[in-house]
């Protein structure tokens, strides 16, 4: 198990590198496809992933990235109303057919999966986003890393026992100092290239401190739903790691964390 996990994960890290460096229509297509990949995912949970619930989701998450490549988030808000009113039709008209709950995560399934996980791509646009997206693979799976160690080290308080007994207030802790210490050391090395950054050192530290809490906060909001219908992973499609909401579930809380922390600190 720890040797599929080891080579899932070695091959995840080159494959990251390669489609987030080069960035463009290769970086937001594989966004997308991981975002209707893990909604599938989750409404596969929920049972809905093949009924007219779900496939007013991935429409609607689908329409929603073709609103990122043109740039018209403006249209985000109609797009939701939208996608809403068509979810209570369906579910009016066909009543008592589907319950309130498939309705609901339908329509919160979009905005988790899909529109979270967008600001992968949209952090890379942005300017210096070739430099600065790499603050959220440092604050969701730098922060993992360190707050495994630290825990294993020196954890000694739970941090949510009932939800992940494994998990310390100490490698929480250590977490969010072990991001915030990536993101200034890489600072040192790249912020002199960051032509909008002002002091990228003390931004990108703080940066990847701010979504490094956020992180783990996705990371155990992940296991909650998990253990609310009683499956230990969503999927199966990354050997060792699981679903692509077992591995990415912490990376759809960092994403647009890092993109709003970097839009007010620079």
């Amino acid at each position: 198990m720890f040797g599929k996990r080891l080579v899932s994960g070695i091959i995840l890290v080159i494959l990251a590198i390669v489609i987030v460096g080069k960035g463009g229509v290769l970086l937001y297509v594989t966004a997308g496809m991981i975002s209707l990949i893990g909604l599938f995912e989750l409404y596969r949970v929920m049972k809905i992933e093949k009924n007219p619930l779900g496939a007013v989701g991935y429409l609607t998450a689908a329409a929603y990235y073709g609103l990122v490549w043109y740039e018209g988030q403006q249209y985000v808000i109609l797009m939701a109303i939208a996608a809403l009113m068509v979810l209570m039709g369906i579910y009016v008209f066909t009543f008592p057919k589907y319950r309130t709950e498939e309705v609901t995560v339908a329509f919160f399934g979009v905005f988790y999966a899909a529109v979270m996980l967008s600001y992968l791509y949209q952090v890379r646009a942005m300017a210096d986003g070739i430099y600065l997206v790499w603050l959220i693979f440092f604050s969701s799976w730098g922060c993992d890393t360190c707050a495994y160690c630290v825990g294993m080290l020196i954890g000694r308080h739970k941090l949510v026992p009932v939800l992940s007994p494994k998990k310390t207030i100490e490698g929480a802790v250590g977490g969010v100092a072990g991001a915030a210490l990536l993101g200034y050391l890489f600072a040192c090395v790249y912020g002199g290239r960051m032509l909008e950054v002002g002091n990228p050192r003390v931004a990108c530290a703080i940066a990847c401190a701010i979504a490094a809490v956020i992180s783990q906060v996705g990371d155990l909001a992940a296991s909650a739903i998990k253990r609310n219908h009683d499956i230990k992973d969503y999927g199966h499609l990354i050997p060792g790691h699981g679903g692509i909401l077992d591995r990415f579930d912490s990376m759809l809380f960092t994403a647009p964390a890092i993109y709003f922390a970097v839009t007010f600190l620079r």
